[in-house]
């Protein structure tokens, strides 16, 4: 069994508190602008669920340098907004006025001392960089009034991590042009892995749903510096626009605002990883299952797959060695690393293993229109039409 020392292990889902920390940098005389469109944005955010307060503040070597620590009951409350149509609507006016932004995400796990701080809500936005991939990267926070008592419990214990960060893309394209996308998504030249001497690109896999692209990336260090470093490569420039005629939804990549909201809406961060700890996976099949949940249960089934993929990596017995759910509204993607075939036990490759597993993940899903799997036939046949078909999985060289 997997002792809690080896497991490697992030989540979203332990219902502790979240703190969200913004870095942002203004434009040049933008400050005034800038805190009445916060002004705005705070009276439409502080009703928003979830939220207990934030903190505005200004440099005092750079006045162009803001820092906005924003708290939240947990991290799926503040998901769920962040990741809205709604969220994306109401930061439209900060472009005008934000430079760039680094928005990073805490569990609370210990404080001290008594909490004065004023209270707000809370708001985010994507980055003023026109690049697509800097567009998908980063977020901004901001405040406003809310309940001046912090809610929600602490993290019970450290999680131990493996140095990478793991996030992914998703669009759909025309029906009718799945063949062509996916030639052009294998085709293209892998740009260079290391961005600088943190950061490099670990890993990039690609899968398709039917339309449905899925670009899960993993890297060592600085996320937004990869996706930028990736965002000026030629071949990369050429891929994106090389697709464009293809996608649902239209963009313009020569414009910063068209750029920033295909890809904010495109993100889909991953809400739950958990890893045995143990080799470096060159040894294992990474496979992905697709399951659209219905309307308001996305967050819900995602839970429910991380919870028994923390039991699985623990199962000196199970094939999975790991795994990534990613989530946003109700689109649920599951990144798997199996021992073995993926279908040498079923249920377990689809995430119903054990108990009423089956019944309720047919109760969340939307495409669930045979009722719930019960024979081992009937899960087979189910896992095979979640499975995403693998495009491309490219690894970069270990480091030297």
């Amino acid at each position: 069994m997997t002792t809690l020392s080896e497991r490697i292990s992030q989540s979203a889902f332990d219902d502790s508190r979240l703190r969200v920390v913004l870095l942002l940098d203004l434009y040049d005389g933008a400050q005034n602008q800038f805190l009445e469109v916060y002004e705005d944005l705070h009276k439409q955010v502080s009703s928003v669920p979830g939220h207990i307060r934030d903190e505005l503040c200004q440099s005092i070597e750079n006045p162009s340098q803001w820092l906005i620590t924003s708290e939240w009951e947990s991290a799926p409350r503040f998901l769920a907004w962040v990741n809205s149509e709604e969220h994306v609507a109401s930061v439209q006016p900060l472009h005008g006025c934000v430079r760039d932004t680094r928005s990073l995400r805490f569990s609370v796990l210990r404080e001290t001392g008594r909490d004065h701080g004023p209270a707000a809500a809370s708001f985010s936005a994507g980055p003023s960089a026109g690049t697509p991939f800097a567009a998908a990267a980063a977020a901004v926070s901001a405040s406003a009034d809310g309940p001046d008592r912090a809610r929600g419990r602490l993290q019970v214990a450290p999680r131990r991590g493996d140095g990478v960060v793991r996030h992914a893309l998703t669009f759909t394209v025309k029906p009718g042009s799945e063949s062509v996308v996916a030639e052009l998504l294998s085709g293209y030249a892998s740009p260079k892995a290391q961005v600088d001497e943190n950061t490099r690109l670990r890993r990039t896999s690609l899968f398709m749903h039917g339309n449905r692209v899925v670009r899960a990336f993993e890297v060592e260090g600085d996320l937004l510096a990869a996706l930028r470093h990736v965002a000026l490569q030629p071949e990369v420039r050429a891929l994106e626009e090389a697709i464009n005629p293809y996608l649902e939804q239209d963009r313009d990549l020569s414009d910063p605002g068209s750029a920033r909201t295909f890809f904010t809406r495109a993100a889909l961060p991953a809400v739950h990883h958990v890893a045995a700890g143990g080799g470096d996976g060159s040894e294992l099949g990474r496979h992905a299952l697709f399951y659209p949940a219905k309307k308001g249960c996305g967050m819900e089934l995602a839970r429910l797959l991380a919870a028994q993929d923390e039991a699985a990596v623990d199962d000196a017995t199970s094939p999975v060695e790991a795994s990534t759910v990613f989530q946003r509204d109700d689109i649920v993607v599951r990144l798997l690393d199996l021992r073995g075939p993926h279908d040498a036990r079923p249920a377990l490759t689809l995430g119903v293993e054990g108990g009423h597993k089956a019944a309720v993940l047919a109760r969340l899903l939307d495409s669930a229109k045979d009722g719930v799997p019960t024979t081992h036939q009937e899960i087979s046949r189910f896992l095979e039409r979640s499975e995403m078909r693998l495009i491309t999985d490219r690894r970069s060289p270990a480091r030297a």
